[in-house]
């Protein structure tokens, strides 16, 4: 089926009226054969038994046999700025590309990923390429290109010297995120990212000191105090990457939002988690993917100790019962192949088909603090996915995306 995207500026035309017919619709919890949903503007109208729904004069009728209507999904941990690491290392782009030629590429991104049925993603750092994240979200609001709504990060926070690139030359170059230490540098670096327009702080709470050293905690447990508690004054949740235990500690007695990565959590860390309220987004994707990348012929050959690792780590984490973010880093590989996530969660880490489903939309709204989005229910968002087949069953079917409706106008068609 052919793709149309469509954008609409804020002066446009009024957007009309759609009343979608597919075979089921899945509200963001529970399936219901026979349903339909009408949409008034940008949101939705009224929802239930498809004989129980009128369209209203003017309004558009799109017949949906054999497919599954779901809420627009969610994508937990994305960096639109970032290209897979197989076609440029991490360090090249950050170094060689220019600002202009990642914001270009990041266009294409943005489609991509809403043509694949994402309609929100929490982008959690431009990884040295400034606020462009945030230029990128605009001209998507104003509706200049067609993509996702985007939670932006801008230039995340990390310690001095802790983060990259790292040359061994001795020379300064620029670095992937944001330097700040102490009192006085946290908290201007806080407000600085959040007055360029970050909706979240993203914090490095342990890395990687050295190029080949182990990762470790970064920040003081009094810094990410002080990072947690100046942008919650301004409204603004605080996400951190941490993969050891001691960094996730920290994190988690500062008050973040959630946790990506999680590599090496223990039980006792994610009991201190559920208790603290602080939710994990395992990023399963990204280690599936670079580990391909440096030569793991996955289906051939064992799986590495750090895909070994992570399995168990994740089990933990869902025998713990804390709550669960879902995002697969991609930026790493391809964007568009956002469903890489899931699948590998279903297929490899023991996730269900229907809490995978539930996470990518009514539960990551409810993690991240978006209440008028993830469920398809009145006075929410139109964001819409219609697919062929039965998603609660078979988490395929979110691959094949037959309509993509964004705000109440078609994105894809």
């Amino acid at each position: 089926m052919a793709s149309t995207t469509q954008t609409t500026s804020p002066a446009g035309p009024p957007t009309p009226a759609l009343l979608l017919r597919p075979a089921a619709v899945f509200d963001g919890e529970t399936l219901h054969q026979g349903w339909a949903v009408l949409t008034e503007g940008d949101k939705i109208k009224a929802v239930g038994p498809a004989a129980q729904l009128q369209a209203p004069a003017g309004a558009r009728t799109v017949e949906l046999p054999g497919l599954t209507l779901l809420p627009g999904l969610i994508e937990g941990h994305s960096h639109l700025l970032l290209h897979p690491y197989n076609e440029t290392s991490w360090n090249d782009q950050v170094l060689q590309e220019s600002e202009a030629l990642r914001v270009a590429r990041a266009t294409a991104h943005a489609r991509r990923t809403l043509e694949a049925g994402f309609t929100t993603v929490r982008d959690l750092g431009s990884e040295g390429a400034g606020y462009a994240d945030v230029g990128l979200k605009q001209a998507i609001d104003r509706g200049l290109i067609p993509g996702p709504r985007m939670v932006v990060a801008t230039r995340a926070l990390v310690a001095t010297g802790s983060y990259g690139p790292k040359l061994l030359s001795g020379f300064d170059v620029p670095q992937g995120a944001q330097e700040a230490d102490g009192v006085d540098g946290i908290i201007r670096a806080v407000r600085e990212q959040i007055g360029k327009g970050a909706d979240v702080i993203k914090v490095y709470a342990d890395y990687r000191w050295g190029p080949n050293e182990p990762s470790r905690p970064t920040f003081t447990q009094d810094e990410l105090n002080l990072i947690v508690q100046t942008a919650r004054s301004a409204g603004r949740p605080v996400v951190a990457h941490a993969s050891t235990p001691e960094g996730m500690r920290r994190a988690t007695l500062a008050g973040v939002q959630t946790i990506e990565h999680g590599d090496a959590g223990t039980p006792e860390i994610f009991k201190l988690m559920k208790q603290r309220g602080v939710a994990l987004c395992p990023t399963v994707a990204a280690g599936d993917a670079t580990s391909q990348y440096r030569g793991w012929r996955k289906g051939q050959e064992p799986e590495p100790e750090r895909i070994q690792q992570k399995k168990q780590t994740v089990k933990a984490a869902l025998q713990s019962g804390l709550d669960l973010a879902y995002g697969g880093d991609v930026g790493v590989f391809a964007h568009g192949d956002n469903l890489r996530e899931a699948e590998l969660l279903v297929q490899e880490y023991g996730f269900t088909t229907l809490q995978t489903l539930r996470g990518f939309t009514a539960g990551n709204a409810r993690i991240f603090q978006l209440p008028d989005r993830g469920r398809i229910q009145p006075g929410l968002l139109a964001d819409l996915v219609a697919v062929a087949g039965d998603p609660t069953k078979d988490i395929k079917a979110l691959r094949q995306v037959r309509l993509v409706v964004k705000g109440g106008v078609v994105a894809k068609e």
